[in-house]
């Protein structure tokens, strides 16, 4: 004799995943917190190495701690005040925001100019973008070789090109007002390649149909970019200044192989302003004060910009 079992009571089963037993014990087994493991490395790297290091850092900059010393004796804000009113914290920070305001427009627009170029159709397509990006790919200690013997004052190619339209030699490291817009042109020569990337994949993204649109109403190339290209971008254009003006606040490397700060401080940065007093004048502690109030300028500069995004969005 045989017994039907009631209707709904047999083995649920799933075609995915199978019986709603096993699917239960897969459940079981896996738990919330499984997931804490795969990270555990990841999150003792990040703590030893970064987290660690701010907050040993920010001690530090509550302290008269010294490479020359081995004592160290707590002195509240005093390397704090102390910044605000040095002068050399103030020209440092003055030559910083210079740099951001001479470099940033130019390897925002010249990006926007390359990517253009390229997405119009050249031939040699794979060449143009070779040629735009592989600077990019050079360490800084090979930029800086090929562009101080472009500035050589007797030999350089600068001043070659010069004298052969009958035009006067520039100091281009030596001068006070010009070094600084020579080592701008440096970076946008060497950086502006990245930026070129992140347009021309903005541009290969955009719907075509407004562009055939307006190019069947008549509407001419000039015509078709500022109307309807241009507007398209605007978010890209956000993310490249953002990330464009952050980079170049913390421009160090470049100028100190080039120029050290020279000529009479004129190029010299607040990054390198730190490290001279750091590891020149032994003062770990007024370093680390300089270096928290650089910190919480570039805050407040990203706050600003994510505000103004937001209200252009």
């Amino acid at each position: 004799m045989t017994t039907t079992a009631p209707l709904g009571a047999e083995e649920r089963t799933d075609p995915a995943t199978g019986p709603a037993d096993g699917r239960r014990a897969v459940q079981r087994r896996i738990r919330p917190g499984n997931g804490f493991v795969f990270v555990l490395p990841f999150l003792l790297v990040f703590g030893l190495f970064m987290v660690w290091p701010i907050v040993q850092g920010l001690w530090m900059s509550f302290t008269d701690s010294s490479l020359a010393l081995r004592d160290t004796a707590f002195v509240g804000f005093d390397n704090y005040t102390e910044a605000f009113g040095d002068p050399d914290v103030w020209s440092s920070l003055g030559n910083t925001v210079f740099f951001t305001a001479i470099s940033s427009v130019p390897l925002v627009l010249v990006a926007l100019a390359m990517a253009l170029l390229v997405h119009s159709g050249l031939a040699g397509q794979w060449a143009w973008r070779l040629a735009f990006f592989a600077p990019y790919l050079l360490p800084v200690t090979v930029v800086t070789l090929i562009w101080t013997w472009l500035y050589q004052p007797e030999l350089g190619l600068g001043n070659q090109l010069l004298d052969s339209f009958g035009m006067a030699p520039v100091g281009w490291l030596s001068d006070e007002s010009v070094a600084m817009w020579s080592i701008a042109g440096l970076t946008v020569w060497w950086t502006v390649g990245f930026n070129f990337l992140l347009y021309l994949a903005a541009l290969q993204s955009l719907p075509t149909t407004f562009d055939e649109a307006a190019a069947l109403d008549g509407a001419g190339a000039w015509r078709r970019l500022w109307s309807i290209t241009l507007p398209q971008l605007r978010r890209t254009t956000g993310l490249v200044a953002m990330l464009q003006i952050l980079a170049s606040l913390k421009v160090f490397d470049q100028i100190y192989i080039l120029t050290k700060g020279g000529p009479n401080g004129s190029t010299r940065p607040v990054l390198e302003y730190v490290y001279d007093v750091g590891f020149t004048g032994y003062r770990l502690g007024y370093a680390s004060a300089i270096s928290y109030l650089f910190f919480a300028l570039i805050i407040v500069v990203s706050l600003v910009q994510f505000r103004l995004f937001r209200r252009e969005d």
